[in-house]
């Protein structure tokens, strides 16, 4: 007789474990357990939120209710949903060597029904469900979150802070241009260096000074205004050095320098790329594409087959940066592979639906840079800048 080794289940039962979800909020913590040994009782604590000693010592007293029940001590699975708290909470747990795990909300199944109950103690049952299901190797049951670590999480503070300064510089601009138009004034600059000189020389549609009042407001917005242009150019030169400084060994460049080497990709769009996106480890271009929400969902049962368009589950600043790329590789890359593709298709329509286009044209250019910088698969008839 030959022996045979016996294959591994493909859903696992023997789970032996402390089992916790964790739901946070502003004000409490509400902590759902469920303990080796008391069969499907799910018991609930309320935590003053961001009491991570209170805690660690209800944890304690878990781990020594079920050591006293079943003479063993038992490790804690933790869940929470990705939320606000960001990265800290799962940090604090694993620095001290309790598993944890952060799930996107929106990737749990929920019941249909017009009204269904929304609670924080049904919730935290749910999680602690789910969370059982995942370690039980359950297939597609949820989407965990990836932490990522402090250095790369800081990093995006310089794209986001800037495109967060770029909308309010907007506003300022057309604030001031609004009250001017008011007046009879359509050819004021708020933007360029002579603002202040030219404000005092402008006149009214009907010949007049501006009003004093309306003079000090524009002024006013106008010192608003040039601090978030310096604040600007402080981070600018904040990313350009960090840039500068990215490490090489010796014989491969950083990825942001390889991007900043393609034409008609710059400082920011490399930055942006590379501290949203890039940085990640992933399997195949489905990940890559899913996490930046360009995934296609198709809707199909029996007869009916239509796309509902991208997911736009993903990084939406990453997603929007790709899509603004690409108008402008259509204009800078006209003759690479993609950009051909994207004017073939646009062809084919009769010169509609550029929009839907670009947004496939994104997930394609989000692909190949993600080879070119991983793998060193250089993106077919790119040209590259010169030294």
């Amino acid at each position: 007789m030959f022996k045979t080794e016996k294959s591994a289940a493909a859903i696992q039962t023997n789970l032996a474990a402390i089992f916790v979800s964790m739901e946070l909020s502003r004000s409490t913590w509400l902590i759902t357990t469920l303990l080796p040994g008391t069969g499907e009782k799910m018991s609930k604590y309320p935590i003053a939120a961001g009491n991570t000693a209170g805690l660690f010592d209800l944890f304690a007293k878990l781990q020594e209710r079920s050591r006293a029940r079943t003479g063993r001590v038992w490790p804690i699975i933790t869940i929470q949903e990705a939320g606000l708290d960001g990265f800290w909470v799962h940090r604090a747990l694993v620095k001290v060597s309790i598993e944890s795990h952060i799930v996107d909300a929106a990737s749990i199944a929920t019941p249909r029904k017009r009204r269904r109950v929304k609670t924080d103690r049904v919730d935290g049952e749910t999680l602690l469900r789910v969370l059982l299901a995942f370690k039980r190797g359950e297939p597609r049951v949820c989407s965990m979150v990836r932490d990522i670590s402090h250095k790369d999480e800081d990093r995006r503070r310089i794209g986001r802070e800037r495109k967060a300064l770029m909308v309010e510089r907007v506003a300022h601009v057309n604030r001031i241009k609004g009250l001017l138009f008011s007046q009879g004034i359509n050819d004021y600059e708020p933007l360029h260096k002579d603002r202040r000189q030219r404000l005092e020389e402008l006149r009214t549609g009907d010949g007049q000074t501006l009003p004093p009042h309306m003079k000090a407001q524009i002024c006013r917005e106008l010192d608003r205004l040039e601090l978030v242009i310096r604040q600007i150019r402080i981070i600018e030169d904040e990313r350009d050095a960090l840039i500068a400084a990215q490490s090489t060994d010796g014989t491969k460049p950083s990825a942001v320098t390889m991007l900043l080497r393609i034409k008609g990709i710059g400082a920011e769009f490399a930055n942006i790329i590379w501290s949203e996106g890039l940085f990640r480890h992933f399997e195949n271009r489905r990940q890559v594409a899913a996490y930046a929400g360009l995934a296609p969902t198709p809707w199909q049962s029996g007869s009916v087959n239509r796309e509902q368009g991208v997911s736009k589950a993903g990084n939406p600043g990453l997603r929007t940066t790709l899509i603004q790329l690409s108008w402008l590789w259509l204009r800078h890359q006209p003759d690479s592979t993609l950009a051909k593709w994207f004017t073939a298709r646009i062809e084919r329509n009769g010169g509609r639906m550029k929009k839907t286009a670009v947004v496939a044209l994104a997930r394609k250019l989000l692909v190949a840079l993600w080879k070119y910088v991983n793998f060193g698969v250089v993106i077919e008839g790119a040209v590259m800048k010169t030294a």
